[in-house]
């Protein structure tokens, strides 16, 4: 976080001067020095360099007084890369250059400091002026916002010209772990209705990183409180937040819950329509329906309620979003559950059919049908349970089903 004696005194020339070593500008594709007098760097990147997250910044947003797009293609021009017109009538446009994104607009209103005050949120509204000297320009007081972890909208309005802004807020608590200012969220409420509006694109792509969120748990209960997504939530099996709790979850490596949690929420959270109006792809659909169906049976380790086919059948259709499925049980059977998961031999929890549809023709000298997937399949089942140990147990038991099973696989 920023340190607290700097806002003691003050001294914003020296957070300033932190700030821009902290952000590495020597690691960027473009020098200083090539940018216009009075360009500032804006956005996220400043926030997060305050708050110490700049190690993975790659994207830079800059405010040029004009000529922002002139400005791209200067740097394309002295250093490669390319340039999109991302709005021409406004004059903003994007430099991509390797793995760097940076977009440059021109100063709208008469200075820099409007030019802020038109943003979302106080946290996102601090630039650091680069030419001539590094300074902070922070017009709504954002800094103390972001020492407070406070988020706090600039004004109404600005969330009425962008409704998207709404859910970009609780995005942010979730990634931040930030409390929301009352007033902040008096504006919320009052304008949740129109999210309706924004393109479904641009709201997919906020859930999708509002769901990756360390503090998502803690927001889930306000956002669906002014029901902000109502229009796309999931009706029938309502989110039950605390049962995701981060508590719960000492058996998961960190990898395994970045498979998991942002699966199981959005499973919870938005409804099959919501997902297809959204736009989210088939893929993810798909695999948000299978979990659902699969959470809805309450599968336990120690449980009979699923037979061998349908125990099969699931670690089939969920072998490899399982983690996420794990997520539901209780501490006991997640720690079983997982370990069995990990194990890449597991015949139950990685099945596959020990022969492969070639050898099964070669091996019963018989032309392709659909005996080969059911001949597969029952492969598949007999291994999973510990039937079948080697590849000749397997040839000998596919040679049985066929003698057993051959009239009637036409």
């Amino acid at each position: 976080m920023i340190p607290t004696t700097l806002f003691e005194s003050n001294n914003y020339s020296l957070l300033a001067l932190k700030l821009l070593k902290n952000l590495k500008p020597d690691k960027w594709p473009i020098e200083i020095d090539d940018f216009p007098l009075d360009t500032a760097l804006v956005g996220g990147a400043v926030r997060d360099g305050l708050l110490d997250k700049h190690n993975s910044i790659t994207d830079l947003d800059f405010v040029v007084t004009k000529n922002a797009i002139k400005t791209c293609k200067y740097f394309a021009q002295k250093y490669g890369g390319t340039v999109v017109e991302l709005d021409p009538k406004r004059d903003i446009g994007r430099y991509v250059i390797s793995d760097w994104k940076i977009d440059i607009a021109s100063q709208i209103g008469k200075n820099l400091e409007e030019d802020l005050l038109r943003r979302d949120f106080s946290i996102n509204s601090i630039a650091l002026k680069l030419i001539p000297n590094p300074c902070l320009i922070d017009p709504s007081g954002g800094l103390q916002d972001l020492r407070k972890k406070k988020l706090v909208a600039i004004s109404e309005q600005n969330l009425i010209d962008d409704p998207l802004r709404i859910l970009r807020g609780f995005r942010f608590m979730s990634e931040l772990n930030f409390a929301i200012d009352q007033q902040t969220l008096y504006f919320f409420t009052q304008n949740s209705n129109l999210l309706n509006k924004v393109a479904s694109e641009r709201i997919k792509v906020e859930i999708e990183r509002l769901l990756e969120g360390d503090s998502f748990d803690d927001v889930i209960p306000l956002l669906l409180k002014i029901k902000l997504l109502e229009a796309w939530e999931e009706k029938t099996n309502k989110y039950k937040f605390n049962f995701r709790s981060l508590n719960n979850v000492s058996s998961f490596r960190a990898s395994e819950l970045k498979l998991a949690l942002p699966l199981i929420r959005l499973t919870n959270l938005l409804s099959e329509e919501g997902l297809m109006k959204l736009g989210f792809s088939r893929k993810t659909i798909r695999n948000c329906n299978l979990l659902k169906k699969w959470q809805n049976r309450n599968v336990l380790i120690s449980s009979n309620s699923l037979n061998e086919g349908e125990r099969l059948k699931l670690h089939i259709e969920l072998e490899k979003l399982l983690p996420a499925l794990i997520l539901t049980l209780p501490p006991k059977e997640q720690k079983i559950w997982l370990n069995r998961w990990r194990n890449p031999y597991d015949p139950l929890f990685h099945p596959y059919s020990p022969l492969d549809g070639s050898t099964l023709q070669k091996l019963l000298k018989e032309t392709q049908g659909p005996w080969i997937g059911q001949l597969m399949h029952h492969l598949c089942k007999e291994r999973a349970f510990g039937r079948l140990q080697n590849r000749s147990e397997a040839i000998t038991f596919a040679r049985y089903w066929w003698q057993h099973n051959q009239p009637f696989c036409d």
